[in-house]
């Protein structure tokens, strides 16, 4: 079985090989190892291996094995990419450094007031509803002017869009299609890409990628 550091090095390359054929710098990419589910021993290794960005869908998950990690690493960068409650920002914001999922007015308000209250700036990233799926969370397309605007008119900072195709289909006309809303609203980060996906995400313009399975294995 390969190892976390295997794994990671082989998914670092197939993104640099994405960035040169796309003619882009590695470095405007970032990976964020999405370790949710997978407890501090399998997180270790990839620590180890030198990864520093990670991701979480939720909180009270991550608050219950991130803490000792970060304690031993304060360097490393914490993404919250799952669906966020307004009634969790407070805990949000004290743990990430960055939250994927704002979609909605009432939650930029709960994390404007906790982010107050707080004294820290938390980026965050809009999540857009690519495929106007019902299920999904996600601003619908047509109120994200809107929507950026109200976002614009807190001190959060916009960290870009955010989004998650419809699954089992083609990704990459998604992908084109945020990275088109992102030009249109002057928004430079794309947060596009998962495991089956990340390449075609970066070759369309992703500057974060999304990887779960690829690095740690499925989840038992």
């Amino acid at each position: 079985m390969e190892n976390a550091a295997t794994r990671l090095a082989a998914i670092n390359a197939n993104i640099a090989r994405a960035c040169k054929q796309a003619r882009r710098s590695p470095d405007s990419v970032t990976l964020i190892a999405v370790s949710k589910t997978h407890d501090a021993p399998a997180i270790q290794p990839l620590i180890d291996a030198g990864h520093r960005v990670f991701g979480e869908n939720r909180v009270q998950e991550a608050q219950g094995k991130w803490p000792a990690l970060l304690e031993a690493r304060s360097d490393i960068a914490l993404h919250l990419i799952g669906q966020l409650q307004s009634n969790k920002a407070e805990e949000a914001v004290a743990l990430f450094d960055y939250i994927h999922g704002l979609d909605r007015p009432s939650l930029l308000n709960a994390l404007a007031k906790a982010m107050d209250k707080a004294g820290r700036l938390v980026p965050c990233f809009v999540q857009v509803n690519i495929g106007d799926e019902a299920q999904k969370g996600g601003c619908p397309i047509a109120e994200l002017p809107q929507f950026l605007a109200q976002v614009r008119a807190t001190p959060i900072p916009l960290a870009g869009l955010m989004c998650i195709p419809p699954a089992d289909t083609e990704a990459a006309p998604f992908f084109a299609f945020l990275a088109k809303l992102a030009a249109d609203n002057g928004v430079t980060g794309l947060s596009m890409g998962m495991s089956r996906d990340y390449e075609t995400a970066v070759m369309l313009g992703a500057s974060h990628v999304r990887v779960g399975t690829a690095l740690f294995g499925s989840r038992g």
